[in-house]
């Protein structure tokens, strides 16, 4: 199969790349392999030096790094520099932290010494998609390089620019070959690949259909897995919210990235109180959100990433209107070239509608209304994903509530979901299982050896 980027907002062919032949792919596996023999008995000094050289590098090249990523999944321009910028970020966090999350454990026991050390694993396949290009392979690739491990990237086929890019610049950073390579291979190779002996471990951020396939393929041979799948994140908007930040950051929750990410907020819960008001303010700042260019500093919602994800999102919706949902605003493709679709806002939704247990990845927002926080809790946990969740409450007690009755593996309390270095990024349920980023994500592909000296 051809690796192509076709821009999104022009829908034209831009660049193309040939499959990896099996002699390639085993090249790289077996580069992987003799690297890691050798990288794993690098410093952390040396290897924060090669990963600060890497953040250096892509902030130098922020501009046509940015383009890139525009070019190939539709982000705005102006998000792309800041998921460039993020990644910089970081790469110096782990950098600077890795050694205090790694330092050797001593533990109180009976023996005359006793601890727990923290060791690389080896080849670690990255499986990632195309709404993050750098974003998603960094925030595993960071830490993973930075504890010892390599890493091998099977990307989405549609970002393969994004994907040889990420190799380049580890590779121009000083980190030895092999300690991080590209595959350009088709989903059907993944399992191969998984049960080669070469490769130690697996991390996949995707579909849940694909997070089955990883974890079986994973099972099989007995390897260990993250996985950081689908989402249905709940808004929660209670009596006490600050309406005007709530409508204003709930908007910018639900169309970042175009409306195509894990963690946007999805589903709108809004008690009665104060529904009127937040729906209609909600409502219509996302029919004033301009959709266009998504290189044109003036765009807030560019185009989805591809002619099937936009059909894909046409089709959730007109089976809701079909089926009794108030379609508020947007609902409609844009006309012209590219892949746009309007910012839309669904409004009484049923069981019987594909919004309401599907993950919908685009600019389309579920508004429900509900009596009160409890029944706002218990239509938060009614879903089978769990990834995360946004609660809009000045009231301690409403807070607390949520936080502690809300299943998910994040809450945020008056702000949007986000990722960030220094916590835990996952979920619970159909979201998935593992943790990426902060000193419980650099562990996930260490092997924690108990040390008992008598």
């Amino acid at each position: 199969m051809a690796f192509a980027t076709v821009n999104p907002a022009t829908g034209k062919l831009e660049a193309s790349f040939d499959e990896h032949t099996p002699d390639e792919v085993e090249a790289k596996l077996e580069m992987a392999s003799r690297t890691f023999a050798s990288y794993r008995r690098t410093s952390l000094a040396e290897r924060a030096t090669w990963m600060r050289a890497a953040a250096d590098l892509y902030d130098a090249e922020q501009p046509e790094i940015a383009r890139i990523l525009t070019s190939e999944m539709g982000k705005t321009y102006a998000s792309a520099k800041g998921e460039v910028a993020k990644c910089a970020m970081c790469m110096r966090f782990f950098a600077e932290h890795a050694e205090g999350f790694l330092s050797e454990e001593k533990v109180d026991s009976s023996a005359s010494s006793a601890s727990i050390r923290y060791e690389p694993l080896g080849a670690v396949l990255a499986i990632m998609p195309w709404n993050f290009p750098l974003w998603q392979v960094i925030r595993f690739a960071a830490p993973a390089l930075m504890a010892g491990n390599v890493g091998l990237l099977k990307h989405a086929s549609n970002v393969p620019q994004a994907a040889i890019l990420i190799e380049d610049v580890f590779r121009r950073a000083g980190f030895p070959d092999g300690a991080f390579s590209s595959l350009l291979v088709s989903s059907g190779e993944v399992a191969g690949i998984i049960a080669d002996e070469r490769v130690a471990a697996v991390t996949l951020t995707g579909s849940e259909a694909a997070g089955r396939s990883v974890a079986a393929a994973a099972g099989r041979a007995l390897k260990k897995c993250v996985l950081e799948l689908g989402g249905s994140d709940p808004f929660l908007v209670l009596p006490s919210a600050d309406l005007e930040r709530a409508v204003g950051v709930g908007v910018q929750a639900r169309v970042q990235n175009n409306g195509q990410s894990c963690i946007a907020a999805k589903r709108f819960v809004v008690v009665d109180a104060v529904a009127d008001t937040f729906i209609g303010r909600f409502v219509d700042a996302m029919a004033k959100l301009n959709v266009g260019d998504p290189m044109d500093p003036g765009t807030d919602v560019g185009p989805l990433v591809s002619e099937s994800q936009r059909a894909e999102i046409a089709a959730q919706v007109d089976d809701a209107r079909a089926k009794g949902a108030e379609v508020a605003c947007g609902g409609e493709v844009v006309d012209g070239d590219g892949w746009f679709y309007r910012p839309t806002v669904l409004c009484g939704v049923t069981p019987e509608m594909r919004v309401f247990g599907e993950e919908v990845f685009g600019p389309v927002a579920i508004v429900e209304r509900v009596a009160d926080i409890d029944e706002a809790i218990a239509v938060a946990n009614r879903t089978t994903f769990g990834l995360g969740s946004s609660v809009w409450a000045t009231e301690e007690d409403e807070q607390r509530r949520c936080i502690e009755g809300i299943d998910a593996g994040m809450v945020f309390v008056n702000a949007m979901v986000a990722s960030t270095p220094e916590l835990p990024f996952g979920g619970i349920k159909h979201s998935g299982y593992g943790r990426e980023l902060s000193s419980l994500g650099i562990k996930e592909f260490c092997n924690a050896k108990s040390v008992w000296i008598a």
